[in-house]
Parts: structure tokens; sequence; C-alpha cells
């Protein structure tokens, strides 16, 4: 596949293309992360490098044990058939390269990941080559900061198959541009529904999904280093979270295209107790899950909070396509 080929996807078309040989380490990269930090202050407006990397060919044929390792985790059935979670592992590397850059404006210490959003287009079986591309785009204002967006595209045979958004919060940045939206969510009043299944997650479980994601982050491995960022003790990734609801929706239910979507609120604290509410569009209020945006009449809903208590941690919805 050639570089005007992958060019053709979703990237703006200001941005250059740098191709690497392969997917970068992602320990390595949250290393100089970790240092390049240290050096980004809020000052100014925040200007994203306009680049998109990409990796012409990533050989999945040799993926069958991660695979199964990350199925298992995550209560995925045993497939050849790469989740939408999985898919966003793979692609993780890339963005972050794109983050570590030292012409990236924002520090990817302290980051916050605020929300989700992916869509598979065509099933990838294990085995098929991929072509992946990652970059990053529209920093503008929030209330607290600035958010931007980390886009990752798996294609196939010149052929998009995934698309995943990321949106961080870098705080006490400034976007150039007009002031933050108002902040609905924030105001917005929720309940706790019945929930339909109970995740009992021990201490280990940051360690657990660290070890198939690779995201080493010591928020979610290490309690002197979630301590060290303000929390008691680690807490749980929001993307094994993501996936575990996307598990419990299941391949039958959300069939080969699905759109993938997931907000966080409060960190889950390792160990924790989390209930989960899996239901049909169609039996919500679009006022009580979207802020008002219609979810449609096809698809799911989940919800997921601290058991026994209404301190909700995420918010999201799987829809088929």
């Amino acid at each position: 596949m050639t570089g005007s080929e992958l060019t053709r996807a979703g990237a703006p078309a200001s941005y250059g293309v740098t191709e690497l040989a392969q997917l970068p380490r992602l320990g390595g990269l949250l290393a100089k992360g970790a240092t390049g930090s240290v050096g980004k202050r809020p000052g100014g407006g925040v200007r994203l490098p306009e680049v998109a990397y990409q990796v012409a060919d990533v050989d999945t044929a040799g993926e069958a044990a991660h695979l199964a390792a990350y199925l298992r985790l995550l209560g995925e059935p045993a497939s050849e058939v790469l989740p939408a979670g999985f898919l966003h592992v793979l692609a993780f590397p890339l963005a972050t390269a794109v983050m570590v850059r030292g012409d990236f404006p924002l520090p990817l210490l302290g980051m916050v990941h605020l929300r989700n959003t992916a869509r598979v287009l065509r099933s990838v079986r294990l085995g098929e080559t991929l072509a992946v591309r990652a970059w990053a785009q529209d920093a503008r204002a929030h209330r607290r900061g600035v958010q931007v967006d980390l886009v990752a595209e798996v294609l196939v045979g010149g052929e998009l198959a995934y698309r995943g958004v990321s949106t961080y919060l870098a705080k006490g940045f400034t976007a150039s541009g007009g002031a933050a939206p108002a902040d609905e969510t924030s105001r917005e009043e929720w309940t706790a529904p019945l929930p339909t299944a109970r995740w009992r997650l021990g201490g280990g479980t940051g360690r657990a999904y660290a070890a198939v994601s690779g995201d080493q982050n010591p928020i979610h491995t290490s309690s002197l280093g979630a301590k060290a960022f303000g929390f008691p003790r680690t807490i749980a990734h929001g993307m094994y979270t993501a996936a575990r609801a996307l598990a419990e929706v299941g391949p039958a239910r959300r069939g080969e295209k699905y759109e993938w979507a997931i907000e966080f609120f409060k960190p889950v604290l390792l160990p924790s107790t989390v209930d989960v509410a899996i239901r049909y569009a169609d039996e919500v209020s679009t006022s009580s899950t979207n802020g008002g945006a219609s979810t449609g009449e096809r698809g799911f809903v989940y919800d997921g909070w601290r058991s026994g208590k209404n301190t909700r941690h995420f918010r999201g919805t799987v829809t088929p396509l």
C-alpha cells in the first residue's frame, strides 16, 4: 500500500504524513512523555502539530496470544474478530507518539480522558494486515482548560475499518477562539437505574489491563503513583471500563458494524464494586442519557456507578450501523 493511498482517509488535508516502519513501543513513549511534560506550561494559544503518523503494514498474524488474553480479561467470547477495544489498544501507541512530540503543546502527564467514540465499519480478523494512522486535531476550550481529539484509524486493503476519537483535557491551558461551551452534563440530575451486572474489581485490575494494553501509567498500577496525582489509591483505566461494557453488550447484539461511545465521570478507585446497567436505547429518555441528543431507537445505552451509591463513573452507547 502506498503513502498516497493511505493519505486519502480522514486526516485534515493540510497535515503532512510521517511514515514509521512499525508501531512504536508504548513503554518508551510514556517515559518520553513524562520527561517532556515538565517543560510544557500554560501560556498563549494552543497550536497542534499538523502531522499524521502512519504504519502501512501491521501484521496481526502474531497477535493470537495477545488477543486471547485481552478477550479473557474483558469477558469477550473467544474469537478471531478484533473488537473495537482491541483495535484501540493496537492504535494507541501511534496516537501516543503524536502526543509526546516536542511540538505537541500539551503535557502527557495529567491529561484527563473525557470521552471516546469509535466506529467499526468492517470486521477486522486475526491474520489480516492493517494500515494504522493517528493524529491530533480540534484543540478547543473547556471550562477547565483545553480539550483535544486524538484520532486513530485502521484500514484493511485500503478500506477504512475502524476510526476512534479519544478526547483529552489539559487543565489550565487556554485555547484560542471562543469561550468554552456550557457544561450541561455536570448539572444533570441522575438516579442510578436497576443494574444488569455487577463488577467486583480487585486491586490488581489496573495491572491486569496494563499487561494487555501496554498502558503502564502509574495511576493505574502503583499506589504511590496514584497518590502523586491526588488519588487515594489506584484507579481503573477508563478504556478497561469502556471495553468491559462493550463486552457486556456482546458481539451478537452489536453486530459486525457498530458505533461505541463512552463519557467518563468519576474515576473507579481500586478495589471497587461497580454496578452496570445495559438497556435498549428506546427504553431510555433522551434527557437522561445524552444531555438532550437523541440516541434513536436502535442500540443500547449503558451506565456504570459505584455499587450502593449514586457516584456515576461512566455512561455510553453501542449502536449497530
